[in-house]
């Protein structure tokens, strides 16, 4: 891994990137600009450096402003450090700490790219194709070997250094960086830091939220590992200690667009109880989303509580006071180092060359130009030099100075033990440190003890984390002045002064945050999982109604909840009314089927004694009309209101009308059966072809429709129900109950199933006689109605059972139809063409010569015989073999004139 960094670091070599700070005789003319990106400081044993100098850029650029307090502060705070360790005779005596101090211009991707110089001497460097174009051998300048680097200030720039320098063993010692992330001892093994983490910080603002009564609090947090893991460390905390809710948890982008902030104030607004804002976010946004809220006019609304990088910072609040007063700040204990406070103040351009950014920092902090080479060419005043920093300009001392000498005091007073080990009382860097291993030197790290610049405790436990020691502060406005002021402190518990607060409202009542609003009529409270104070208002939905403030229960089945969901109301019923289009059709066509149907009955009764009506056979084909006009009448009880009366006449007329008609039909196309096969053996007539054996046969079979009739009147008698199931939509409003007889289908199927049986047994017989010779007209009129009826029935069965929740298409609906059509087939069928001819021709319902039953048969066999040999033989080979079979025979001749002419009365029974 180590020669994937290999062109890079020749790269650094070959262009100066390690070139050291130029000594300049000019104090007021700025370091050149190829060398302003970097520090260097000779000494036995050089320390890295990262800090923000610079804000991000923008539109590309990698760097922005100059950042005096974050940047230049802690870096001469460094420096400063350094310099007092190098003349303490009691700390690494006879070594000299020097440095090199990158600019990470508060941007991790800029931030990995310089720390690559702090491995350059790790890297194996191949020279063999670097060729100088004079033709000379290149010269390459030997790198410092980092030993250990302080910083970086961010969390996301921390973590991407740290994934480096880990490879190469390289220690890392941050100042500011407290993303919960860095804990990961598995990951960042080489990472410590002299300030505690966010775990413990969002704990000390969870106290301060719960001690100012505020249990709805919105969190904001800046995109990269310290605002993400902070306020998820605050949410998780706050869950699993319950009392807070969280309203909204926004996140801002890193690259924020035009206008993102005023969003942000406006999605905060939407939840306008969540007054308190928890804030994890970086100097900049801080201050950004400030203006937001003072732009949006929402001065006095927001109740800021804002982490370390907000701390007691001047930048985030200047020129944006009022919308920033009462916000509640925490920071890691420190205090004030008066000794760098001389030290910063005595800094001037004559004596700090070393620090390449000073006389940038120069012009920024005294308004003023300094030659031409100045970084602010638009200003009309020139630096004197003169300027003295506290004096001619306001100077505070940045938050984390103690932290960065804290660091530097933990990496030297490591050395001075690894040194007291390794070297025994040795002058100066002994053999076996000349080469100091990274591992051995992060042993020594986390076992350091002593007391900071602040006189506080600086140790590390086994995650390189330090203990968790915050101030708490509160941004006050009085008459004379605006400033952060110490209203507690924490250290594992809170410890909050209440009465030294102040608020933007001037009332000296704390401001409300509270969780939930009382929920409407229909909702209840959903409580938040391990936050009892919190609460959803969650509306009863479907079918429930609120029973209680934290409850809703479901209706009963047969009810529905009311318009406000307090309670519940029955379903509305309904049935099939006889207007609809679904009803007015089907009695249309049952009325005009009746009438068809009486008008077929008496035409018959009145031409009793013709032959067309004897050739029918008078007694099935009233029989066959009689189950024709049950199946008509059916329709009644079918689109009828429900009660014991119709469900009872529902049963008895669902398959009595089909089973009269195809037990009729069933007989007759098993009587001509029987006789064209009895008639191919034997000349002698088959048994129980009488009129009357017809009607026997007829009987039996109606009476086993009746038998099972009877027995489901006996185990379950007839009562209506109403089906809630059929209409239960997701929307209440339009479940509805049909109210319907108590059918099930299984039942449905058993009662019409013994119809449906004789109707398929009849036309199995339809089909075996459908070779009779055309004179016997009676079996080919029923095969036809078979087989439309089988055609009705089979798209029936799907069309009933695939639309069975609906009830618009129940089957009370559908039956009707299928009965209606299946009787129109057989009146059409069967008895129309009678009719006609008994009425507009009655010249061909005429009496015809009778012929006894041997010959009527005989000459329907031989027809058959004639019409089968027809089909199997060529025309010229049938008529040579059935001329030589019958030519001689003159009883053929007289057969085949009798099957030209033999009537219908075979169907009658009327041969003789």
């Amino acid at each position: 891994m180590v020669s994937a960094f290999e062109w890079y670091g020749c790269l650094l070599l070959l262009t100066g990137v390690a070139g050291s700070v130029s000594q300049r005789t000019d104090p007021l003319t700025p370091p050149a600009p190829e060398y302003a990106h970097s520090i260097r400081l000779d000494g036995d044993i050089i320390l890295g450096g990262l800090f923000p100098v610079h804000a991000r850029g923008e539109r590309g650029a990698p760097c922005g402003e100059l950042k005096k307090e974050k940047g230049i502060h802690r870096l001469e705070a460094m420096l400063f450090a350094i310099d007092l360790i190098n003349k303490d005779p009691d700390l690494l005596p006879n070594v000299t700490l020097g440095a090199r101090i990158l600019d990470t211009c508060s941007r991790d991707t800029y931030a990995l790219e310089q720390s690559l110089t702090f491995v350059q001497a790790l890297i194996e460097r191949d020279s063999t194709d670097v060729r100088c174009t004079s033709g000379e051998q290149p010269i390459f300048a030997k790198p410092d070997k980092i030993i250990g680097v302080i910083g970086a200030a961010a969390s996301s720039v921390s973590i991407m250094v740290a994934n480096i320098l880990r490879l190469f063993k390289i220690p890392q010692i941050s100042y500011a960086s407290t993303a919960p992330e860095l804990s990961d001892n598995t990951r960042y093994d080489f990472f410590s830091r002299v300030v505690p983490p966010d775990s413990y910080q969002a704990q000390a603002m969870l106290d301060i939220v719960t001690a100012m009564g505020w249990n709805y609090v919105s969190t904001l947090a800046s995109e990269g590992n310290y605002g993400e893991s902070g306020v998820e460390a605050f949410v998780q905390i706050s869950r699993e200690s319950g009392g807070v809710c969280i309203a909204q948890s926004l996140k801002i982008p890193r690259e924020p667009r035009l206008g993102e902030f005023d969003k942000i104030i406006l999605r905060l607004l939407e939840t306008p109880n969540a007054r308190a804002i928890v804030m994890f976010a970086n100097e900049d946004d801080i201050r950004r989303v400030l203006d937001a809220a003072k732009r949006n006019n929402q001065t006095g609304h927001f109740l800021w509580v804002g982490s370390d990088s907000w701390g007691s910072k001047i930048s985030p609040v200047v020129q944006q006071e009022s919308v920033a007063e009462g916000a509640i700040t925490i920071l890691p204990k420190r205090a004030s180092i008066e000794a760098f406070d001389r030290y910063f103040k005595s800094r001037s351009l004559s004596n700090n060359r070393r620090n390449v950014w000073f006389a940038e920092f120069w012009e920024e902090n005294f308004g003023c130009k300094l030659g031409m080479h100045g970084k602010r060419p638009g200003s009309p005043k020139k630096c004197t030099g003169l300027e003295k920093v506290g004096r001619d300009s306001t100077y505070e001392q940045e938050g984390k100075v103690q932290f960065v000498m804290d660091a530097v005091y933990a990496m030297a007073n490591a050395l001075h033990r690894m040194h007291r080990d390794l070297c025994s009382g040795y002058p100066g860097l002994c053999p076996r440190m000349s080469n100091i291993d990274g591992k051995e030197l992060l042993g020594y790290i986390r076992n350091v003890s002593f007391n900071g610049s602040a006189k506080t405790l600086v140790v590390f436990n086994e995650n390189g984390d330090a203990p968790g020691r915050y101030d708490i502060y509160q941004y006050q406005i009085t008459n004379r002045s605006a400033e952060y002021r110490i209203i507690g402190h924490w250290t594992d518990q809170l410890h909050l002064n209440m009465n030294a607060m102040q608020w933007a409202s001037g009332d000296s009542s704390v401001p409300a945050s509270v969780c939930s609003l009382p929920c409407q009529t229909g909702e209840r409270k959903k409580v938040v999982k391990g936050v009892s104070c919190c609460w959803h208002c969650e509306r009863c939905e479907g079918y429930h109604y609120q029973a209680s403030e934290f409850t809703c229960q479901l209706c009963p089945y047969e009810q529905r909840p009311d318009q406000n969901r307090t309670g519940c109301q029955p379903i509305p019923i309904i049935k099939l009314e006889w207007h609809s289009p679904w009803a007015v059709v089907p009695v249309f066509i049952a009325i005009l089927g009746i009438l068809t149907t009486t008008f077929v009955v008496v035409t018959f009764v009145r031409y009793n004694d013709t032959p067309i009506v004897r050739a029918s056979g008078r007694e099935m084909s009233y029989v066959l009309l009689t189950g024709i006009f049950l199946c008509y009448v059916t329709t009644f009880p079918m689109i009828a209101a429900p009660e014991v009366a119709v469900c009872s006449f529902r049963r008895i007329f669902l398959g009595l009308g089909m089973c009269f008609s195809y037990a009729a039909l069933l007989t007759k196309t098993n009587r001509i059966h029987r006789i064209f096969e009895q008639g191919k053996q034997s000349v002698a007539a088959p048994r129980f072809i009488s009129p009357a054996s017809q009607l026997v046969i007829t009987f039996s079979l109606i009476s086993v429709q009746l038998m099972g009739v009877f027995v489901w009147f006996v185990a379950d008698p007839p009562h209506t129900i109403v089906d809630y199931g059929e209409q239960r939509t997701q929307d209440p409003e339009n479940a509805r109950g049909v109210l319907k007889c108590d059918i099930s289908d299984l039942s449905l199927i058993c009662s019409l199933g013994y119809s449906i049986l004789l109707m398929v047994t009849c036309t199995v017989y339809a089909i075996k006689t459908r070779g009779v010779p055309e004179t016997f007209n009676e079996a080919k009129p029923i095969g036809f109605t078979m087989y439309t009826t089988c055609i009705i029935w089979l798209a029936f069965i799907p069309i009933f059972f695939g639309t069975a929740q609906s009830a618009e298409f129940s089957y009370p609906d559908l039956k009707p139809w299928a009965h209606s059509f299946s009787a129109s087939v057989s009146l059409g069928m069967l008895y129309m063409p009678k009719v006609y001819i008994i009425i507009l021709h009655p010249e061909q319902n005429v009496p015809k010569r009778k012929r006894s039953f041997k010959a009527i048969v005989t000459a329907a066999t031989m027809t058959n015989k004639l019409s089968q040999l027809a089909s199997e033989r060529p025309n010229g080979e049938v008529k040579t073999e059935l001329c030589e079979s019958v030519d001689n025979s003159s009883e053929y001749r007289r057969l085949l004139y009798q099957a030209q002419f033999v009537n219908v009365n075979v169907a009658s029974g009327s041969m003789t």
